[in-house]
């Protein structure tokens, strides 16, 4: 499948922005069922894009500065990648870290009483690896509603679980917690998604889990949407949760509030990838 990708970050603030300094992490790389085209950062007028090379993860980081007073900012990612349906096996990508790695807690996907009872119940019948990361992922998505609005970025796995209620963000923190607790490596990836309903326009990205399975080795699980990621999917960056892939990371002097608003659009282009 041949996506078509844009994503417009723009900022407003009430008052002047002397400074603006930020870490981008918005380029995908190529591996096994997924080749990026093209791909291009755009930055605002009078901004510096500088190539940060990777981090820890190896994920592709840029740097952005902007020092000239601003009172909006917009910023734009565009590009193409082909995509094919691996069922949600990831083979091909750069990886830093043994799994195990991945088994360690972290500040947005810590375990409390009620996370544990969730991936014990999961576990029961001791379902081997792969069963147990699919049958956690089908006990997250029933537990969680995804309604918009209600969560924020630094909700943690604990408050999304006893809300009830997220967005995908949300999903995979509960399922990286529960799958750690039950000694299964688990990681959050930051993406997009071509939308199953065949709408385009989005307030956002996407974000899913990869559990790593022996033989197998590290496989995807959405459980915003109850499945594992397809052609439809394109990953861009891995961590131990948000704050490892958030797309802009950044400082700035001045500027008092701030109005955000992101328009994702994803699309399949009229020229498909040959089989």
């Amino acid at each position: 499948m041949r996506l078509l990708i844009r994503h417009e970050t723009r900022y407003r603030y009430d008052a002047p922005v002397t400074r603006t300094l930020q870490t981008l992490r918005l380029t995908p790389r190529s591996h096994d069922g997924q080749e990026v085209l093209r791909w291009r950062v755009v930055p605002p007028a009078g901004a510096s894009l500088a190539a940060g090379g990777e981090d820890g993860f190896g994920n592709i980081v840029a740097m952005l500065s902007l020092e000239r007073p601003h009172d909006a900012l917009t910023l734009l990612v565009e590009g193409e990648v082909v995509t094919r349906d691996t069922g949600g096996v990831v083979t091909g990508a750069e990886e830093r870290f043994p799994p195990a790695f991945y088994l360690r807690p972290s500040p947005l996907a810590g375990t409390d009483a009620a996370l544990i009872a969730l991936a014990e119940e999961a576990a029961a019948g001791g379902r081997e690896p792969l069963a147990l990361a699919h049958a956690l992922m089908l006990a997250v998505h029933g537990r969680i509603a995804f309604r918009p609005g209600l969560t924020h970025a630094a909700t943690t796995a604990a408050e999304a679980l006893a809300a009830g209620v997220g967005v995908c963000q949300d999903h995979t923190h509960v399922f990286l917690a529960c799958a750690r607790h039950l000694g299964l490596p688990a990681r959050y990836v930051s993406g997009y998604l071509l939308m199953a309903d065949g709408s385009v326009e989005q307030a956002a990205g996407h974000a899913w889990a990869e559990a790593f399975v022996d033989g197998l080795g590290w496989v995807g699980f959405d459980a915003a949407n109850g499945i594992c990621p397809t052609e439809h999917y394109v990953r861009i960056a891995v961590g131990l949760d948000y704050r490892d892939t958030m797309p802009i990371r950044g400082l700035r002097q001045g500027g008092g509030a701030e109005a955000l608003e992101v328009l994702v659009r994803v699309g399949q282009s009229q020229t498909q990838a040959q089989a």
